[in-house]
């Protein structure tokens, strides 16, 4: 096998490592996040699927190249929020400096699903 090959070998086998660790933790959410946090982890590998799954200090995290991009956990609500390797703009002719980089809810519906996916591919590009 090729040093390209054996490299391959070990990326796939962090990715899956990375996906059950995520997996797992979504699973023992409580009700009703569990369900919330699968479906926020489908839509974020559908939008961006290069992105990493993987667990840090106990949250699922996603990673792009190595750095880590968005997260989101479960408290009184869900969160979802990046940080700043994640692709961030001003908006243009905006009169402050703030760039909104967190968001909580209560309910994962098709308006939200939609607003998170955007969010997901502006972050991401």
């Amino acid at each position: 096998m090729t040093d390209r090959e054996q490299n391959s070998v070990r990326k796939a086998a962090k990715r899956a490592d990375g996906e059950a660790a995520v997996l797992a933790k979504i699973a023992a959410m409580p009700a009703p996040c569990c369900a919330m946090g699968e479906r926020l982890h489908a839509l974020i590998l559908r939008i961006a699927p290069a992105l990493q799954p993987t667990l840090y200090y106990g949250t699922p995290w996603y990673a792009k190249d190595g750095k880590r991009v968005c997260f989101f956990r479960a408290d009184k609500y869900m969160t979802f929020g990046l940080t700043e390797k994640a692709n961030l703009t001003r908006k243009e002719g905006a009169p402050h400096q703030l760039l909104a980089s967190a968001w909580y809810f209560t309910a994962l519906d098709d308006s939200t699903g939609a607003k998170l996916s955007a969010i997901v591919r502006t972050a991401t590009r």
